[in-house]
C-alpha cells in the first residue's frame, strides 16, 4: 500500500496508532548502507496527525547470504554474517528513531514458516529486543507478534523467555486471530491469559491484527468464504468491540487494500484500492470503524459482568461508563454464527446493572444512525435498567445515554 494515498483518511477514522513496518531489504540495499528516508517521512507526518507509532522489525535481507526472505513467511535470517548484519541494522534503526518512537513490535507472524520453532521465535525476540532496551531504555515492546492464539505454541515460547530472564522485557504480546465466527477466539485467548498468569508475566495481551475481507478472495486469512461488504462491517465491529469487551487492545487490519505482488490484493482494507495501490475511496467498513471509534474512546471504562442479553441462540453483551458520570451504554449482538447478509433484526432483551439510564438512545453502528427506543421499551427499576424487544441482530448495536454521543 502507499501511505501517500490513504493518509488523509487515518485520522479522521478516530485510531490512534499506526503499526509500520521497519523493512530491513528496503532500508539496506547495499551492505552497511542505511536509508531510512522513506520512513521519516510516513513516520514523521504520522506524528504529525497525532498518530503513536509502533514499529515492527522486519523481515529478512537476501543480500546477505542466508539474510532470509524480504516477505512475510520469508525466514528469520541464520548465517553468522546474516545475524550480525541484523543486528546492526536494528540498531542503527533504534538510533534513529529514538525520541520519535517509543513502541515497537517483532518480527510479524514468524510460526507461519513452519522452519521456525517456538524456541526460535522467543530467542530471536530476545535477540532483538536485547538491542532497542540498550538504545532506548523506556520502550515498550510488543513480543511474539504470533499468526495464531495457539496455546501450546505460546506456552513453548513464553518457557524460553522466562527461562532466559526476558519475560518482563515485553508490554504486550501479540497474537493474531481470523475466524469465520469473530467471537468464537475468545476461548482460545482466555487459554491464552492463563498461560501468562500461570509464568507471572506481567504483559498484556494484544490483538495485533484482524480484518475481514469484503469479496471472496482466494489467498490470506479468510480466504474461501462469500464475504460482502456487509459482512466485513458486521466481522470488524464484532472483532474490535469483542476485543474491548474482553480487555485487549485491538488492531484494526487493515486501513487499505494492499496488493501483496505474486499473491493477489488482499481485500481486507476499510479503503478499497486498485492494484496500483490508487485509493478509489472508503469502503462501509470505514464509516462503521468510524462510528466505533467516535463512541468507544478513552473516556469509557467496561463494566464486567453488569450487563446481560438474551438474543437467538447466543449473544454477547457488555456496558461502559463514562469515567465523569456523564452516562454510559451497553452493547449486544448475536454471536452465534458467521456474520449474515441478512438485515432483518429480532426482537431481543437486555438488562444492566448499577448503569441508570435517564435519556437512552439506540445507535445502529453501521450506518451511524441515532433513534428513540420504541415505546415501552424501557424501564429504570432501581439499578437495572431493562430494554424489551429491542432490534438487535448479528451485529453489534448500541443504547447509549443520549447526552455522551457525539451527534453532529
Amino acid at each position: 500500500a502507499d501511505y501517500q494515498q490513504y493518509k488523509e483518511y487515518i485520522a479522521p477514522l478516530g485510531i490512534k496508532t499506526i503499526r509500520l513496518q521497519g523493512g530491513w531489504a528496503k532500508c539496506e540495499k547495499v551492505p552497511g548502507v542505511y536509508d531510512f528516508a522513506w520512513l521519516d517521512t510516513i513516520i514523521d507526518d504520522a506524528k504529525s496527525r497525532g498518530l503513536n507509532i509502533l514499529l515492527e522489525t522486519d523481515y529478512g535481507n537476501p543480500i546477505y547470504p542466508g539474510g532470509g526472505g524480504f516477505d512475510l513467511a520469508g525466514g528469520f535470517p541464520t548465517s553468522e554474517e546474516a545475524l550480525a548484519a541484523w543486528d546492526r541494522w536494528v540498531e542503527a534503526m533504534a538510533r534513529h528513531f529514538q525520541g520519535r518512537v517509543r513502541d515497537w513490535a517483532m518480527w510479524n507472524e514468524p510460526d507461519i514458516n513452519p522452519q521456525h520453532t517456538p524456541e526460535d521465535i522467543a530467542r530471536f525476540n530476545i535477540r532483538t529486543a536485547a538491542i532497542i532496551r540498550r538504545i532506548i531504555p523506556d520502550a515498550r515492546i510488543a513480543g511474539l507478534s504470533l499468526a495464531s492464539a495457539a496455546p501450546q505454541f505460546f506456552d513453548r515460547c513464553l518457557k524460553v523467555l522466562a527461562a532466559e530472564g526476558a519475560l518482563d522485557w515485553f508490554e504486550w504480546f501479540i497474537y493474531h486471530c481470523y475466524d469465520r465466527n469473530p467471537d468464537l477466539s475468545y476461548a482460545r485467548t482466555e487459554l491464552l491469559e492463563d498461560i501468562l498468569k500461570k509464568h507471572r508475566a506481567r504483559a498484556k495481551l494484544r490483538q495485533g491484527e484482524s480484518g475481514c475481507p469484503s469479496e471472496t478472495t482466494h489467498r490470506f486469512a479468510l480466504a474461501g468464504y462469500p464475504w460482502t461488504e456487509l459482512s466485513q462491517c458486521k466481522w470488524n465491529l464484532r472483532r474490535y468491540l469483542g476485543d474491548l469487551g474482553h480487555g485487549y487492545e485491538s488492531a484494526v487490519f487493515t486501513i487499505c487494500d494492499f496488493n501483496h505482488i505474486g499473491r493477489e490484493i488482499n481485500r481486507k482494507g476499510l479503503l478499497r484500492a486498485d492494484e496500483t495501490h490508487r485509493v478509489l475511496g472508503p469502503k462501509p467498513a470505514y464509516f462503521a470503524v468510524q462510528h466505533m471509534a467516535a463512541l468507544f474512546d478513552n473516556q469509557l471504562e467496561t463494566l464486567c459482568g453488569a450487563a446481560a442479553a438474551l438474543i437467538g441462540e447466543k449473544s454477547y453483551c457488555y456496558a461502559c461508563r463514562r469515567y465523569d458520570g456523564a452516562g454510559g451504554l451497553v452493547v449486544a449482538w448475536n454471536c452465534s454464527a458467521v456474520p449474515s447478509e441478512s438485515t432483518e433484526p429480532q426482537p431481543g432483551s437486555i438488562v444492566v446493572r448499577g448503569l441508570p439510564f435517564r435519556e437512552p438512545v439506540y445507535c445502529e453502528l453501521i450506518s451511524g444512525a441515532v433513534y428513540a427506543l420504541p415505546d415501552g421499551a424501557f424501564r429504570q427499576m432501581d439499578d437495572l435498567a431493562i430494554f424489551h424487544n429491542v432490534p438487535l441482530w448479528d451485529s453489534p448495536v448500541v443504547i447509549a445515554e443520549k447526552a455522551i454521543l457525539p451527534l453532529a
